[in-house]
């Protein structure tokens, strides 16, 4: 029994729950290969009017290989000028190595979530910070939070409980930016964030130490898990 592991499948649950509420789930092309729920992987998507793409990945390898991990991010529609919601976690059995936590501003930094979202995680300081590369520092808010080595049970549910508030806050605020914003500039400025996120190696890396099959992984980091728009 993994206390770290029951918080962070019931945030997936809640997590699922929140999509389901605000917005419809969809069959996106290409996406069905990687959903395999009965192997533990899981892909799914949803939209509404406001939002372009919600995604969650999940890989359960807690029997395998004593790793679990997730991926959620919510892009905002093109005539929409809020920011990107992201949430990544990966866990072993006693504590989280890595959690990544931001609203990552599309247009501006000064855009209100991006200002609600770093007074709600402005009194919280990871006990391990974790040092972000190039790639993640052209994308991500100051007020990004990255967590590492999170090992006891309390800091675990802080950060989850940050990252469902906020949720929670996105959906709340996001149709009040409906028609705030140029398709063409957020089509690039989305794009750009999508470009900067391939760049990140952990990810295929951390996917196929877990056991899938590296050429999905790779088929899947490239066309599947930040797609650009064309």
């Amino acid at each position: 029994m993994s206390e770290i592991w029951d918080v962070l499948i019931d945030c997936k649950d809640t997590i699922i729950d929140v999509f389901n509420e605000h917005c419809e789930e969809i069959e996106e092309p290409g996406m069905s290969q990687f959903n395999k729920p009965d192997s533990g992987w899981i892909n799914r998507v949803w939209k509404s009017t406001s939002v372009r793409r919600a995604h969650i990945d999940v890989v359960d390898a807690r029997d395998t290989r004593g790793l679990w991990m997730m991926h959620v991010c919510v892009f905002p529609q093109l005539d929409n000028n809020a920011p990107v919601y992201g949430f990544d976690v990966i866990a072993g059995k006693n504590k989280m190595t890595g959690a990544f936590l931001d609203y990552s501003p599309m247009l501006s930094a000064n855009h209100p979530m991006c200002e609600g979202y770093l007074e709600s995680v402005q009194d919280f300081v990871p006990k391990k910070q974790r040092e972000l590369p190039e790639w993640a520092t052209n994308i991500f808010s100051k007020g990004m939070v990255a967590a590492g080595n999170v090992n006891t049970t309390g800091e675990a549910k802080d950060i989850v409980n940050l990252a469902l508030m906020n949720l929670e806050a996105y959906f709340a605020e996001i149709d009040l930016y409906a028609g705030v914003g140029d398709p063409v500039e957020i089509a690039a400025a989305q794009n750009y964030y999508c470009e900067n996120q391939q760049q990140n190696p952990h990810t295929p890396r951390t996917m196929k130490s877990l056991g899938l099959d590296e050429a999905e992984v790779d088929l899947f980091c490239k066309d599947m898990l930040f797609p650009k728009i064309v």
